[in-house]
């Protein structure tokens, strides 16, 4: 698997085809896994799912929810409300777009906002992936803070 790209993201798309958003996230058949950076992108993973009928088993929403463990964000054509809580507490941004919405163009949207300095969901998902600065505290020390 590739190595995080530490300035940028990990985001899964609903789709069948690898090319275009064109599932509902819980019918979803399968998730395209990319590791997006301000100038590259890489697909990481492709999950695949059996038996994903739309008949309100809310049974099959943490299997999916596991496997975009990592994931700043999911492209789906739809989300139901619970599926929503559950991907939010679990860090995943769902994203609702229309069907056929390019995968390639919404890779490219996302690299020139994180050239460009991200915004929202985006900066928080950059912002979590970077490492602790473990000296972030010396300054303040220096300074003579105390708690």
């Amino acid at each position: 698997m590739a190595a995080p790209v530490m300035d940028g993201v990990r985001v899964a798309f609903a789709s069948t085809d690898r090319s275009t958003v064109n599932q509902h996230f819980g019918a979803t058949e399968a998730f395209a896994i990319y590791e997006i950076g301000p100038g590259s992108s890489q697909l990481v993973e492709v999950t695949e799912f059996l038996d994903t009928a739309q008949d309100g088993n809310e049974n099959k929403l943490p299997a999916k929810i596991a496997t975009l463990s990592g994931c700043a964000a999911v492209y789906c054509l739809a989300v139901g409300a619970s599926a929503v809580k559950q991907l939010l507490a679990s860090g995943v941004q769902p994203i609702r777009v229309e069907e056929g919405a390019c995968i390639d163009r919404l890779i490219g949207d996302l690299q020139g906002e994180l050239a460009s300095g991200p915004g929202g969901w985006l900066a928080k998902a950059v912002k979590a992936r970077q490492p602790v600065d473990s000296s972030r505290f010396d300054a303040m020390e220096a300074e003579g803070w105390q708690e």
